[in-house]
């Protein structure tokens, strides 16, 4: 296999897991949980994974032909989507953190779905993810393989995340709160290299055109 190909597979593989952050997941999981039995707690994990498949699916289906419609460039929206990643790692570092931020949300709101919010909604399948399903199966600038290897890798990434969840309240005790804290910072400064490497590659490919 193409040395090249694998190692852009193993970029957009990092990018999903990154942007999907299954990890920082697990304490908004727990406390949206708290107090259902085992067998409700799978029900409302699987659920959730479902809708954040059918979420993300619908964006690398219609995400790009949505924004041809609405006459974007498709690199001038890599760029922007670079700059909004970015910002995204920024708060992944230096803000509250993924779980504090969605149990700020569940505070706030009686929650009556909670396999759709918050944890299908922002939690799994967030603007971050959104974006990024988008970018990585740009029509014009990946083949139907690549494509359809980046949709394997965002499945692989989604079961992952669901067996995280399914085993959500050992990994908690484990790492803490904390622990999950650190985790979703160290993904974030991952996430800002990705995000400064798609911003340089999209300026670059701009400035080309003029």
């Amino acid at each position: 296999m193409d040395l090249s190909f694998f190692n852009s597979s193993l970029d957009d593989f990092i990018t999903l897991f990154v942007v999907v952050d299954p990890i920082g997941s697990i304490p908004v999981f727990i406390a949206c949980t708290q107090g259902l039995s085992a067998s409700e707690s799978r029900k409302v994990a699987i659920r959730a994974i479902i809708y954040a498949t059918v979420i993300l699916g619908f964006f690398i289906v219609a995400g790009q032909l949505i924004i041809e419609a609405l006459k974007v460039d498709l690199t001038s929206f890599q760029l922007a989507g670079g700059i909004v990643l970015f910002l995204f790692a920024m708060t992944m570092i230096f803000g509250d953190g993924k779980p504090a931020n969605e149990l700020k949300v569940l505070s706030d709101n009686e929650i009556k779905q909670i396999a759709a919010f918050p944890i299908a909604i922002p939690s799994i399948a967030g603007p971050g993810p959104m974006l990024a399903v988008v970018t990585l199966t740009d029509n014009h600038g990946k083949s139907v393989l690549e494509q359809s290897l980046t949709s394997v890798l965002l499945a692989a990434v989604l079961v992952i995340t669901l067996i995280l969840l399914l085993l959500a309240g050992p990994i908690h005790r484990f790492i803490g709160t904390s622990g999950a804290a650190v985790i979703s910072r160290v993904m974030g400064i991952i996430l800002a290299t990705l995000a400064v490497d798609n911003i340089v590659n999209a300026a670059r490919e701009l400035a080309t055109t003029f």
